[in-house]
């Protein structure tokens, strides 16, 4: 309690001192409402409204019959005293005199004290007290318009300013050591600090800091984070700017930040320049959709061209950009002399998912005994930012148990999640469910007994997103290259669901439709693309070409009609062996596939372990 009464006076401070702060805006917008209403109030208190008013008629009548003893004119009022003592109004014809009426009427203008009051200072104050408030109300909207105006005139001069975010030394907290399962990037930018932090070692040897750096890889695989780490070394002023940040609606804007920003570091060199999402901005000049030849886009692309190479010396500020789509990137852009140095980053392998995920474990409690090299294999074709997502899932999940650490299982379901979605419980009849657990079992068993398939990790029937159930096959160890055993027995996986539909029920379901679109595209890949087909290594599809100038484009279709009704013979043998191949193998082991299918519609979920007591040891594919 006392500590809560002598926050009390503090708190009372705060609010008189804000109320301090807000009177003046208050008192000011009260007086304008009160000065708009004026006019009224004083209307209402205008003595002449608690007065009896007689007709003009009336008002002679009783002059002319010595009732009235006195008249006063104030402009069209007749103000009269009589001889009661008592006071009433009349009103005059605008513009006739009072007199001349009178006389007319056959009254002498004697007969009665008449006074004329002065109509000048009465007009004056009048109007006065009619315009003045709204004089003062006009005022004050021109002065909120004035400064509304200067503030815009302000921000339109600003629009030419960089708006880069500025990251110096010691304000940023991701290193290296924060980085993994992209070694040799990170080796080509560690590189590049060094000639920030050691210029003299190289130029003792005539080399020449790097111009600019550009990162290529797919989303997730840690462009921006490696761009962080380099701020976080290099110990030297970092500016970051994504690339659309430098267009907007007005013309010329683009070009006018690119200067200021790399003037401004040039005041700071040596320094770093970061451009995320470079392919906003560096798209090649002249592509179809353009808005002409010199939009606002290629303005902004020729003032960066010749800000990293013209003719003004730029030797200590690097620029760093990122991209996901390099192919689109202008030809003299990506050349020696503005961007010197490509660093591709790939997802990550066995050991740098490893890696990964001990960085991001990091604050986390886990079971112990957890397996990681196990995580690392089932988490084959993850990025970074998905083995990140996967940890922060897995942690979630363990909460929403009230777990105290994280289990293996958790982090399965959430590497299940991350890929396929999140469970989506259906209703769906008995035979519905075991018309998915044989379309599941089928794929499971072909692909276990074919040794070109990768080993089965997981079987579900439980529906995730649009499918009804999931065969989770994985790989031993990360693949760069695939046979055409391979693909072949791949295939024949892929067909095991509609073998097993067709064998069991007599009937087909449209819950193939994905695996008749994979197997297909694969088939056709393999014809048109590898020279796996009776056809032989003839490229059949369309071939991207490289002009003098650096563009890529299609050649147009050069295969004749009679060579495109081979390839879809092709396409269609492949496809029926690989059919024939599921239905021969399901024929075989249709007992396991019964076994199998049990389990699923007991339990939901097979996971790898218990799959292979059912079905044995997978052979591997060189026995």
């Amino acid at each position: 309690m006392e500590n809560r009464d002598k926050r009390l006076p503090e708190e009372r401070i705060r609010k008189i001192e804000l109320g301090f702060k807000m009177r003046p805006r208050r008192w000011l917008m009260w007086l304008l409402i009160g000065l708009l209403f004026l006019p009224f109030a004083l209307s209402l208190m205008d003595p002449s409204m608690l007065l009896d008013e007689v007709p003009i008629s009336q008002a002679i009548s009783d002059i002319k019959e010595n009732r009235v003893r006195k008249v006063s004119l104030n402009g069209d009022e007749i103000l009269m005293e009589y001889v009661s003592e008592e006071i009433k109004i009349s009103r005059k014809e605008e513009g006739s005199s009072f007199i001349d009426t009178l006389q007319q009427e056959g009254v002498n203008p004697d007969q009665v004290e008449i006074s004329v009051q002065s109509q000048a200072m009465g007009r004056l104050m009048a109007s006065l007290l009619l315009n003045l408030p709204i004089l003062l109300v006009m005022g004050f909207l021109l002065y909120m318009m004035l400064k509304q105006a200067k503030g815009a005139q302000s921000n339109i001069f600003g629009f030419g300013k960089s708006t880069a975010k500025v990251f110096a030394k010691g304000k940023q907290n991701v290193t290296f050591k924060d980085v993994a399962g992209v070694d040799e990037a990170k080796r080509e930018l560690e590189e590049v600090v060094d000639f920030l932090k050691r210029p003299k070692k190289y130029r003792a040897l005539g080399a020449r800091t790097p111009k600019g750096v550009l990162l290529i890889g797919p989303a997730g695989v840690g462009k921006t984070l490696l761009a962080k780490a380099v701020a976080g070394e290099a110990g030297v002023p970092f500016f970051s700017m994504a690339g659309s940040e430098f267009m907007e609606m007005l013309v010329g804007v683009g070009a006018s930040r690119v200067r200021d920003l790399f003037n401004t570091a040039k005041k700071a060199a040596p320094a770093i320049i970061f451009i995320d999402e470079l392919d906003a901005i560096g798209r090649v000049r002249g592509m179809a959709g353009s808005v002409g030849g010199h939009d606002e886009r290629e303005q902004t692309l020729n003032q960066i061209l010749v800000e990293m190479d013209g003719f003004t010396p730029n030797d200590n500020v690097i620029v760093l950009a990122a991209t996901n789509r390099p192919d689109v990137l202008d030809p003299a852009l990506v050349r020696p002399g503005r961007f010197d140095r490509r660093v591709s980053l790939d997802m990550p392998d066995i050991e740098g998912r490893k890696a990964i995920l001990a960085i991001h474990a990091k604050g986390k409690p886990f079971d112990k005994g957890l397996d990681w090299n196990r995580v690392a294999k089932r988490t084959v074709g993850f990025s970074g930012a998905d083995l990140e997502n996967v940890l922060n899932e897995a942690a979630i999940q363990a909460a929403r148990s009230a777990k105290k650490a994280i289990s293996a299982k958790d982090i399965e379901e959430a590497a299940t999640k991350v890929k396929l979605g999140p469970e989506k419980r259906r209703l769906q009849s008995d035979l519905e469910r075991k018309m998915t657990a044989y379309h599941e079992a089928g794929h499971a068993v072909v692909g276990h007994m074919l040794p070109g398939a990768d080993p089965v990790h997981r079987v579900s029937i439980v529906s995730r997103l649009m499918s009804l159930g999931q065969t989770l096959a994985l790989p031993e160890r990360d693949k760069y290259q695939q046979t055409k055993s391979e693909l072949i027995d791949m295939m024949a996986m892929m067909l095991g669901g509609r073998a097993a539909e067709r064998l069991v029920f007599k009937e087909l379901t449209a819950g193939a439709a994905n695996d008749i679109e994979k197997v297909t595209r694969v088939a056709r890949k393999m014809v048109v693309d590898f020279g796996m087909s009776d056809l032989g290594p003839v490229a059949l599809g369309p071939m991207w070409e490289t002009s003098e100038w650096g563009r890529s484009f299609v050649e147009p279709d050069q295969v004749s009609e009679e060579m495109k009704a081979k390839i879809d013979k092709e396409v269609k043998r492949l496809v029926d062996d690989a059919m024939k191949t599921a239905e021969a193998v399901l024929r075989k082991n249709m007992k396991k596939v019964d076994k199998l299918v049990e389990v699923l519609l007991a339990q939901e979920t097979v996971e790898g372990e218990e799959f292979e007591k059912i079905m044995g040891v997978k052979k591997a594919s060189n026995e």
